[in-house]
């Protein structure tokens, strides 16, 4: 029986094995103006001539510039209470590092570095920790990183990468998808690290894994039957669904709608990338935003009416919000923009 190792590292342990995690450190920037926290969309823009993090109301105005770094700054996430934002920030045009700050741009810190730029990351339902995906030892671990104290834990230890960490709705358990058998599969595991179980078992990848909102089922994508598809597993590892057929779907994290009845997923044809929502009575396809053009990047509004996203068909990427069933799409941002985050 295979078992995991935990780990939990301050800043002087994890300088070893070359993770370089820091104690929080506070970002020297003139001030920002105070912003609102209402319904906004959170994203990253190089208006200004490098990628900063920007917020605005979900109908585009009030566009606020909220950092000011020399590094560029990207893929925000807002945590569950809406008062602060994680970002991404590129340290000398290579490495990534994990900042957090309030929602207005200010009191931003470093809370760990040597994090996978585009990798799924996650706060927790409570909103005290971020799960995320890590280099250290050679390869990919997943981590958890306490928000207020910048403290890591190391939740995997497997010769295989580990990534694509997904919380639980109840926080408790953690899925993600591992290489540690050969091929990439799907994992679930407790918040600690602890009781891994192995949930797919399958010659093709299956990955990018993200639990419903009712933490009853876990969407993932797989390559098996010659097609990349969306499965649907449940967290027991029983019965095992399939919800499209021949859908060229991307490794991009799948998206629930907050009432866990569709999948926003990003689909690859020609290559061109799409976006589609698959509902999951009844396997319905309905493409989303299908132009030759770029369209990705999606997250959903709080209601689920409307989602934000990504798409170059306008001759630049640029943000732009749409009703659920694909009609009324309109433009917010007047320059290249990048991963939009709807506020909670």
């Amino acid at each position: 029986m295979f078992h995991l190792s935990r780990f939990t590292f301050g800043a002087l342990c994890l300088i070893g094995i070359g993770l370089q995690p820091v104690s929080p450190v506070a970002e020297q920037s003139s001030p920002v103006p105070r912003v609102a926290v209402g319904s906004k969309i959170a994203f990253a823009s190089s208006r200004d001539g490098n990628w900063e993090i920007y917020v605005m109301d979900a109908d585009g105005r009030h566009q606020t510039r909220l950092t000011r770094r020399e590094p560029q700054d990207r893929f925000p996430l807002w945590s569950p209470d809406q008062s602060k934002i994680a970002f991404g920030s590129q340290v000398g045009g290579v490495q990534w590092e994990l900042w957090v700050m309030d929602a207005d741009g200010t009191n931003a810190r470093r809370l760990c570095s040597r994090i996978v730029a585009k990798g799924f990351r996650q706060w927790s339902p409570d909103g005290t920790r971020i799960v995320l995906a890590a280099t250290t030892d050679g390869n990919i671990e997943i981590f958890s990183v306490q928000v207020d104290n910048g403290r890591l834990t190391r939740l995997t230890n497997s010769a295989g990468d580990d990534r694509d960490p997904s919380w639980s709705p109840d926080g408790t358990r953690i899925t993600f998808s591992s290489k540690r058998d050969g091929n990439s599969e799907i994992y679930v595991m407790r918040a600690d690290g602890s009781a891994v179980r192995r949930l797919t078992n399958n010659a093709a990848d299956d990955g990018s894994p993200v639990w419903s909102p009712d933490g009853s089922v876990i969407a993932f994508v797989s390559g098996r039957d010659d097609s990349r598809d969306i499965y649907l597993v449940r967290p027991d590892g029983g019965r095992l669904d399939r919800v499209t057929v021949g859908g060229r779907v991307t490794n991009d994290m799948p998206h629930w709608s907050p009432d866990g009845s569709r999948l926003a997923v990003q689909t690859a044809r020609d290559g061109n990338y799409d976006i589609e929502l698959v509902r999951i009575a009844g396997h319905e396809r309905l493409p989303l935003a299908a132009t030759p053009a770029f369209d990705g990047q999606y997250s959903w509004s709080p209601d689920g009416a409307r989602l934000a996203f990504i798409s170059a068909r306008d001759g630049f990427e640029a943000v732009f919000v749409t009703d659920a069933d694909g009609k009324r799409p309109q433009r917010l941002t007047a320059s290249m923009s990048l991963n939009p985050a709807w506020s909670p």
